[in-house]
């Protein structure tokens, strides 16, 4: 008798119960294309439900003394410290990243619910010096910062959890309930985090997870008027969609880039390699601030590709839970055949690849394209893959000029011993961040992190998250007669 592998199915979150409905979807894995799990489609009635759960849900919450929201998160800590492996596990099962990069993801989402539990304690306002104004004299006032209602997160398939934890944590954090639409390639680790908070003791209701397809649950949220903000992480077209139907609703976007990096004359090349790697392939290049451009000057251009070329020639390709692997599959066929497509396309224009380029195994090597004319995808858009290109230029002026020639501004990053060289790229380069002296994809999770131009709009960051889910509300005090 053939033993057939069962797989479980995963139901909706709402109101702190499991939800049944009448379609599953299959989960693949993205490197094995096995059947890993059946998802719940989620149609709009359901959805609906959650947002209800949530809107009532936000009564208690929202009444709820800090120190308690803050414990509830701190408890989120601690269990994920305890199942950090198992989370781990999850997260490569299901987008193939690479476990050892899987375990940092966790890591800093442990870091992001610590911040949260912390960033709960000091939700303040200031006072206001009325008698600076005539009419002022006589009165006082303050602010303060009140939870908005129900917040619609919407995350992304590269950081399925640490991504929720940079909605979830600050909304919870400042007094909000939130109905979560993980990716449809990614829902385990949203569920995984949904019954953490259970456990931790959230009251049901507070966080709703709501599984299925954009066209439907997303649509469905966007357009509630019960819900009171969208927080989404995705492609800038569904960004400026998202905008476009939100109304007055407020709305925090971090969407596309193709982030670069300026070498100067002085860079010491030895110095900056394995950071190059580590930007332009982790997660196999899948990372909104991916180092995808490199504008190295003249003088030290040849060392840098010779360098760049011979580690990138060097990563393990291969099972995402080999912890030697490096690289592992993209996220879909469909994305892998993308990016191949695009770098045909620059080759075919007079680019020279220099590494990788090609697939093994259906998985994309690490690649290196040299003599890229800026106006080709592999350039001007965000290519969300294991590739980088190298361009010589003759100053940091010029280099300067590259990176802003482009739709995208979330962060550039720029390596030089010139002060001078610094401020001039800390003064002109477009982005919402400028990091000196290491390479765009850095970040920690306590930085106000988002982007100008197609990048984006609010910060994330949970002290700047938590300002974009709250509303300023003034109180003046008029002083009685004597």
């Amino acid at each position: 008798m053939t033993n057939v592998k069962t797989v479980e199915k995963k139901h909706l979150f709402i109101n702190g119960e499991e939800v049944k409905t009448t379609v599953y979807a299959p989960l693949y894995s993205p490197y094995s294309g096995e059947v890993i799990a059946e998802i719940s489609m989620a149609d709009e009635q359901l959805t609906k439900e959650a947002i209800k759960s949530a809107q009532k849900a936000f009564q208690v919450i929202s009444k709820m003394p800090a120190f308690e929201r803050s414990a509830i998160l701190e408890k989120v800590v601690e269990l994920l410290k305890e199942r950090a492996d198992e989370a781990a596990k999850v997260i490569a099962m299901e987008s193939a990243k690479p476990i050892s990069f899987a375990k940092g993801e966790v890591a800093r989402t442990i870091e992001t619910y610590k911040f949260a539990a912390e960033e709960a304690k000091r939700i303040h306002g200031e006072t206001i010096p009325f008698d600076a104004a005539p009419g002022g004299v006589g009165r006082i006032g303050y602010t303060v910062r009140k939870p908005i209602g129900v917040i619609g997160a919407i995350t992304p398939f590269n950081f399925p959890m640490n991504l929720v934890a940079h909605k979830v944590g600050p909304a919870i954090a400042s007094g909000n309930s939130i109905v979560l639409k993980p990716a449809l390639q990614t829902p385990l680790s949203a569920l995984y985090i949904a019954d953490l908070f259970k456990e931790a003791g959230l009251p049901d209701g507070i966080l709703n997870v709501v599984t299925g397809p954009g066209s439907v649950v997303g649509e469905a949220i966007i357009k509630d008027d019960r819900v009171q903000m969208i927080t989404f992480t995705g492609s800038p077209a569904v960004g400026i969609g998202i905008r476009n139907k939100a109304g007055l609703k407020k709305t925090t976007l971090e969407l596309g880039s193709n982030a670069a990096v300026i070498l100067d004359k002085d860079t010491n090349i030895d110095e900056v390699i394995d950071r190059c790697i580590i930007g332009a392939f982790s997660n196999q290049g899948q990372v909104c601030i991916s180092l995808q451009r490199v504008y190295a000057h003249e003088e030290v251009y040849d060392q840098y590709v010779e360098k760049l070329v011979e580690a990138a020639k060097k990563l393990k390709i291969g099972d995402p839970l080999d912890p030697e692997t490096f690289i592992s599959s993209l996220i879909s066929k469909k994305e892998t055949e993308r990016a191949v497509s695009w770098i045909e396309e620059a080759k075919q224009n007079g680019a020279v690849v220099l590494a990788g380029g090609k697939l093994t195994d259906g998985i994309l090597e690490p690649t290196v394209i040299v003599n890229v004319d800026p106006l080709l995808k592999v350039s001007c858009q965000e290519v969300f893959a294991p590739v980088v290109i190298v361009n010589k230029v003759k100053s940091v002026e010029e280099a300067i000029g590259y990176v802003n020639n482009s739709r995208y501004g979330l962060q550039a990053g720029i390596y030089t011993k010139n002060i001078d060289h610094a401020l001039l790229a800390s003064e002109m380069l477009e982005v919402g961040a400028v990091i000196i002296n290491d390479i765009p994809t850095f970040r920690v999770d306590q930085m106000p992190y988002g982007g100008v131009k197609e990048s984006g709009t609010g910060r994330e960051g949970i002290k700047y998250a938590v300002e974009e889910m709250t509303e300023l509300k003034l109180v003046v005090w008029t002083k009685g007669e004597k």
